[in-house]
């Protein structure tokens, strides 16, 4: 189902960033995140839901530039 809230998502295994691209254009980068929790985003109902509790706040992130 297409989020309301994220526009694109990447992640990298390797380093375990999560480099979401919100629909407001802002992109925040996310590590350290476990591939299991990116398989459990790319599988859920509502993207924006799950990233609101279990990504947001639990893992360091930094803006990057659009």
């Amino acid at each position: 189902m297409p989020s309301t809230v994220i526009k694109h998502m990447r992640y990298n295994p390797e380093t375990e960033v999560l480099v979401i691209t919100f629909v407001t254009g802002k992109v925040y980068a996310y590590q350290p995140v476990p591939a299991d929790t990116y398989a459990r985003m790319l599988q859920a109902f509502s993207k924006g839901q799950f990233f609101n509790r279990f990504i947001r706040d639990q893992f360091r992130y930094r803006q990057l530039d659009n």
